[in-house]
């Protein structure tokens, strides 16, 4: 019986977990990396099992950096199931074509460059025909029912608390004559005082726990203050006749900031002013969470007891037609929210070509991003940035709002972990480096043993180990500090690339291109 942490592991997006079990293969999950490039994408599975000999998947939500390359699985011969919660069955299918049809808008951009430089088209990851094939292989499971997918391998999702549908997966694993190990997998969890949705669900027994920890070194602002901190960005820009870009992830961090603004517009504060919500896709998404009323917090409860629709704030425009996206740029003020969250994609890429140059407006990055997206590029001031094509110089007021993040900060994922009774061996995971060190040293601080794996790395499970395992965390090695180099370094030259391909800094950056050239030349034969 072995665990092996092929991505999520070191890092936020891509997360991928092979579990091996009584001779029989499993994923849990597996997602696309945010800000990599798309042949890195396909390197995962030369490293694991063949996906043909594949059993099963199991999903812990929609998210595409959990979810995005089951197409791509299916494409290279998985015929197994794909096991979610129902909500979860229904968000993928958005999510994936259109995942899709944004990998074919960059491979024929990528197409059209090489063939004036005389290069072979690009192939994208995946199309809709993998994406309908993926979506007959999906096997809808509710929360909290045990289900028996293989001999000695039984499968309960329950709520994870981050988004319509999330779960942490628990799988009890039974070799032949050994005693049944409990594994979960947290998945994306939600805060213990959520907004949108319902609490993480409390699990008590387990002999390891894959923990998550995208905020596992850090607090979120409280409620109260997040939503002083929105409003008042929303209010500035308005007096300043200004836009509100906010590039955000459409599903669930867009129907959290619909519902702010209905909370808004319901205590009098907003006035009624041109609210466009950009995304055919997110516009999808919202029909779904009209689906599951039943599966939200009791705050969003309340609002439909009032006989109101928190996810349609007055005076929104639900946007569908490339034709009606661009009208809103003609549009002089307003509240503008579309994809994607991390700006690497989707209709907020036009929008901030055509806004982040005016100094009236305001950018409200409201979720996390992550490092290589033109998100982060922003976060981390930015200035000069090439959009869609042309040279961008962004005046506009950023603001990072983390609050409204739909994940556990530091003492969520303590308080989660707290509930188990039975000192479980904790893998900390979904985490920059920092961040997972800081929750593993939390976890010990506590008297609970917590290990950070490193990508590729390989577990033996049983019991008895379990319990036996010391807490350690494992040093980034030479080549994986050599290969996150190489990815910085490879995005340098890119960058560069466009600035010379747009006329510029091309006499005083040949000498420096051309030193390089000799020093990796020597790297290469040594």
């Amino acid at each position: 019986m072995k665990l092996r942490f092929l991505g999520g592991a070191g890092e936020v997006t891509g997360s991928l977990y092979h579990v091996e079990c009584g001779g029989l293969n499993f994923f849990v999950d597996y997602g696309t990396r945010q800000g990599r490039d798309e042949e890195r994408e396909k390197t995962d599975l030369s490293s694991s099992v063949p996906p043909g000999e594949l059993h099963s998947v199991f999903l812990t939500h929609a998210h595409i950096d959990h979810s995005g390359r089951v197409p791509y699985l299916v494409k290279m011969g998985f015929k197994g199931k794909v096991w979610a919660t129902p909500p979860t069955a229904d968000l993928v299918e958005v999510l994936w074509y259109d995942s899709a049809r944004l990998m074919k808008e960059e491979a024929e951009w990528k197409s059209r460059k090489n063939l004036r430089r005389g290069l072979p088209p690009v192939t994208p990851l995946y199309d809709e025909a993998d994406v309908e094939n993926a979506l007959k292989l999906l096997a809808p499971v509710p929360w909290e029912t045990p289900t028996t997918v293989a001999e000695g391998v039984e499968v309960t999702f329950v709520d994870a608390g981050h988004i319509l549908g999330s779960s942490s997966v628990i799988l009890n694993l039974t070799e032949q004559g050994e005693e049944t190990v409990r594994i979960v997998f947290s998945g994306d969890l939600g805060q213990q005082e959520a907004v949108m949705d319902r609490a993480p669900s409390v699990i008590r027994e387990a002999h390891y726990v894959l923990i998550e920890s995208t905020y596992g070194d850090r607090l979120h602002k409280d409620l109260e203050a997040t939503r002083s901190e929105f409003r008042g960005v929303i209010l500035k820009a308005l007096k300043d006749r200004g836009k509100v870009l906010i590039p955000s992830f459409v599903v669930d961090r867009a129907q959290r900031i619909l519902f702010e603004l209905s909370l808004m517009q319901l205590e009098g504060l907003l006035p009624e002013i041109p609210i466009f919500f950009d995304s055919p896709m997110g516009v999808r998404a919202t029909e779904f969470y009209q689906s599951y009323w039943d599966t939200l917090s009791s705050g969003v409860q309340d609002f439909l007891n009032r006989g109101l629709d928190p996810f349609q704030p007055k005076n929104i425009e639900f946007v569908v037609s490339p034709e009606d996206s661009r009208k809103i740029n003609s549009q002089p003020f307003g509240i503008v929210i579309a994809g994607s969250g991390m700006c690497n994609g989707g209709r907020i890429i036009h929008h901030l070509k055509h806004g982040a140059w005016n100094p009236k407006n305001h950018i409200v990055f409201v979720g996390y991003q992550a490092y290589g997206t033109l998100g982060r590029r922003i976060v981390d001031g930015e200035t000069e940035l090439r959009i869609a094509g042309e040279d961008v110089v962004v005046r506009a007021k950023v603001h990072t709002i983390g609050g409204f993040s739909a994940h556990a900060d530091s003492d969520d994922l303590l308080t989660w972990a707290g509930n188990y009774t039975t000192s479980p061996l904790f893998f900390v995971v979904h985490g920059e480096p920092k961040a997972s060190r800081a929750l593993a040293d939390s976890l010990q601080a506590l008297g609970m043993r917590s290990i950070v794996p490193a990508k590729g790395q390989e577990f033996s499970l049983s019991a008895a180990t379990a319990l036996k395992t010391e807490p350690h965390i494992v040093p980034i090695s030479v080549d994986e500090k050599a290969l996150a180099i190489m990815d910085e370094l490879a995005g340098v030259l890119l960058e560069l690339r466009r600035e010379m391909e747009a006329g510029k800094q091309s006499e005083t950056l040949m000498p420096m291109l051309l030193s390089m050239r000799v020093l990796l030349d020597a790297a290469r034969k040594h």
